[in-house]
Formats: C-alpha cells, structure tokens, sequence
C-alpha cells in the first residue's frame, strides 16, 4: 500500500480541509495516509469524523509555514514545520509521495532542498492542468515555479510534462506546443526562438507554437511557458472562470423561474460548475523531484485535497521519475559533449 503524507497545516482552511479530504481519499482508494501536523489539533479535527479503522496515522510537526512566510525563511529556519517533516518522510522512503496546500514558494523551496531533484534535471516545474472544450484536460507548464527559464529548461518541462501525460492522463503521443504569440517558427521572443529548436529535435511530438486562444481548445495536450507567463495565464484563466460561474448564475436565476426547463437548467449548470472545478483535477504536479510532491490551491476544500492524494497515488504509481530520468539521459549525455541541445542555449 503506497503511503501519502499529507501537509495537514498549510492550506487556508487547515487541518480542515486536509482532515476531511484526507479521510475521503482514505476511504476511497487503497493508500495510507499520513496527516503531518500538531497533534492535538489533528485528533480534534479527527475525532469529528468516524475515522476509526481507516488507514490514517499522525506524524506530530511543531510548526508550520503560514501564507505571509518567505520561501527563504521557511526553509532556513522552521525545520520542524509541517511540510518540511513531511518532506523528509518522503526522502527517507517512509512515504512515496507528499500532497501541500501551503506557501507555493515555500512547498517549491523545500521540495527542491529535501528531496533534491531527479539526475538530469535543472529546474523543477509546476504543472497546471486545465479544462478544454474536448472534454481531456491540458497541462500548462511551468505555472510558477521558474520566472525566468533557458531554453534548455523549457525543453526539459516538455519532456516531464510529455511523459506525464502519457503516463497518467493516458494521452497518446501527447501533442506539445510553446505558448506564443503566433503559430509561425519566428514569432515569439528571444526564448521562444531558441527554444523551438531543441523540442523539434526531442523525441516527442511537437506541434510548434501555440496561442493564448488554444489553450482550452483541445488542439494540444501540453503548452510549455516559462513560469512567469504560466502563472498570468492560469491567474486569468481562473478569474475567468469565476466571472462566468457567477455571470451564468446570475442569469440563470433571473430568467430559471419563467421557463418549464428550471430541474433540467439547474442540473446543466452543475454539470458546467463541475467541468470547470479547479478541486476536481486536485493540485499541481511538481516535476523533476525525487519522489512526489504535489501543490495544491491555498483555498483548496476537501475535495481537491482528495484528488491531489489520488493524483500522488497515480503519479506514484506510473514511476513517472524513472521514464523522467531515462529520456534525460542520453541528452545529458549529448549535452556534455557539447551537442547542439547545450550550444543552443
């Protein structure tokens, strides 16, 4: 039974959301899980819940990483935190993956340091995964983690994005896309450029640039970005997505009453609710660390904390980092020989 150890003090609404989703993941899927937190408030939290007889435990951690804690701060000197217990559960081989919903910056920062990353890699990278019109979802990478890239980076997050689309989301021959601003070879910026080359040279099968208006069209299965446009892209995105839950809401209610269709219209607007709820889908994947951490929204419910628990068992359970390292390291290899994928950049 693979062992999730959850980061039970990070999110917005801990050990709440963490508890309860923790126990519904418990429930429901054959996983462990291990609430990383202050004791007391944890078996208070618990204790509401007829938990008994799952395969739940505690791990006791005396501090914890709030909102307002710099990355730095975090890492350098709440050493008992929860998430950096947590995190060396996973490196000591105790748990095989760690679910947080805490200080993004910090979870990165820790990750990175604790679990150290996978041979070949130089930067890890947050996976968004977002809806589209097709109904399978697209992977944005990076959406945070790395504010400025290289292009030897951006080929990288191609490579672990591409494997796991594969692997976990079951996406044949994944189709990989940069995020730009026009489909042609020389549009884009100095990054950009320089980056097309090295993916078209990678064993993977890449569509060239993408656009802004692709993203949730279905068209392409993984959009590469250095994690500064990422982030303003999945930033607007999820505004969007509020205006238009709440625009359709407002709509709805105020013309509902006057039509026959008022059961069938409320089931259809659950139904859109849904497709579009960032909980379903769980966290962001961080790729390229040992092990496996995945960042969940500071708001997240209980829900999403569920899902992010499932998504670690999957991304567990599909060895991710093994395929990561293998198709890294003929080109590491490459690189070291002074091949273009190292000249290039």
């Amino acid at each position: 039974m693979l062992t999730i150890a959850v980061d039970a003090m990070g999110g917005d609404h801990a050990p709440k959301s963490e508890v309860e989703g923790s126990i519904r993941a418990a429930s429901n899927f054959d996983i462990k899980i291990t609430l990383v937190g202050q004791e007391d408030l944890l078996r208070r939290e618990l204790d509401q819940y007829d938990w008994r007889g799952l395969p739940i435990e505690i791990v006791h951690a005396s501090e914890r990483v709030t909102m307002n804690d710099s990355a730095a701060r975090a890492v350098r000197t709440k050493r008992d935190s929860s998430l950096r217990v947590a995190s060396r559960l996973v490196r000591d081989g105790y748990a095989q993956g760690i679910v947080s919903a805490g200080n993004t910056g910090a979870v990165m920062a820790t990750a990175k340091m604790v679990l150290g990353l996978v041979p070949g890699v130089e930067r890890p990278a947050s996976v968004g995964v977002l809806p589209t019109v097709e109904g399978s979802p697209v992977l944005l990478v990076d959406v945070g983690a790395n504010v400025d890239c290289s292009p030897r980076m951006l080929a990288q997050f191609a490579i672990m994005a591409e494997i796991y689309s594969r692997t976990v989301l079951r996406r044949f021959q994944p189709r990989v896309g940069i995020l730009s601003i026009g489909e042609e070879e020389h549009k884009g910026n100095e990054l950009t450029r320089a980056a097309w080359p090295l993916l078209q040279s990678l064993n993977i099968n890449f569509i060239g640039n993408v656009e802004g208006g692709d993203i949730y069209s279905g068209n392409v299965d993984v959009i590469v970005c250095d994690g500064f446009t990422g982030n303003v892209a999945l930033k607007v995105s999820e505004g969007i997505v509020e205006m238009v839950k709440h625009l359709l809401h407002e709509s709805l209610e105020a013309t509902i009453t006057r039509k026959i269709g008022y059961v069938l219209s409320k089931a259809a607007f659950a139904d859109f609710k849904k497709r579009l709820d960032y909980s379903e889908y769980g966290g962001a994947p961080l790729l390229g660390v040992r092990g496996v951490c995945i960042i969940c929204h500071g708001r997240s419910n209980a829900n999403a904390i569920k899902n992010a628990i499932r998504v670690a068992k999957e991304f567990s359970g599909a060895g991710i980092n093994q395929h990561i390292e293998e198709q890294l390291r003929p080109i590491v290899r490459e690189a070291g020989a002074g091949d273009h994928f190292k000249t290039a950049t």
